[in-house]
């Protein structure tokens, strides 16, 4: 009779652990498959560089993946953001509790990824962590300032490197263009408080593309 109910625990404890371990593997593949594919366009012809480059994005990956998961909006309090007085939304509180995971986690991808590669190489991989938001965002600033200074150019894409970096180390878009925000800010206070009015030029952008959607329409 033992036997049989050991058996029995047995076979219902490995029947639990077999969905979770599948769904840890999945996961994990995601990961495995994502770091292979972005380290193979790159190009290397250093087949044990490209695999060590892999394997930096893959620890990185899993590790950014883990601390989110084990640490939810809901370890944060809801309180209230101290700058705006407004209540903290869930995707603040993600974001909070996603930047206290330990400095290594960006560290050890950084360190690695310099020491493989070139920092075009090391902002090609930054790109794919943010789907290009860099290039995109900086031709949005073109398109609503047509006659962007270089000077200004260079203070915008310097800051959207820095929101690049920092952005890797969070979950999914609505966290990585909440990264990206913050920075846009400090671009448009700089256009501000150098002879542009940021809310013009956008409305006036606005009111452009519209117009010329009308005149598609006609």
């Amino acid at each position: 009779m033992k036997k049989t109910l050991i058996c029995v625990f047995s076979c219902l404890f490995i029947g639990n652990l077999l969905p979770q371990n599948s769904i840890l593997a999945q996961t994990t593949n995601q990961e495995r498959e994502k770091a292979t594919q972005w380290a193979a366009q790159l190009g290397l012809t250093d087949l044990q560089k490209q695999q060590r480059v892999t394997d930096y994005i893959f620890q990185h990956l899993v590790a950014v993946k883990d601390w989110h998961n084990s640490h939810p909006a809901s370890t944060v309090p809801a309180g209230i953001n101290p700058y705006t007085g407004t209540k903290l939304s869930e995707l603040d509180r993600s974001i909070i509790a996603d930047s206290a995971q330990p400095d290594s986690i960006h560290g050890n991808l950084m360190h690695g990824l310099r020491k493989e590669l070139d920092e075009k190489q090391v902002g090609q991989v930054l790109d794919q962590y943010t789907v290009g938001k860099v290039d995109f965002t900086l031709k949005g600033y073109h398109a609503i300032v047509p006659d962007l200074s270089i000077t200004e150019e260079q203070f915008i894409r310097k800051n959207l490197e820095e929101a690049r970096e920092k952005a890797i180390d969070y979950k999914g878009m609505k966290q990585i263009s909440a990264i990206f925000e913050i920075y846009k800010n400090k671009c448009e206070a700089y256009l501000n408080a150098n002879g542009r009015n940021w809310r013009q030029l956008f409305k006036d952008y606005v009111t452009k593309v519209k117009a010329e959607k009308e005149h598609k329409t006609n």
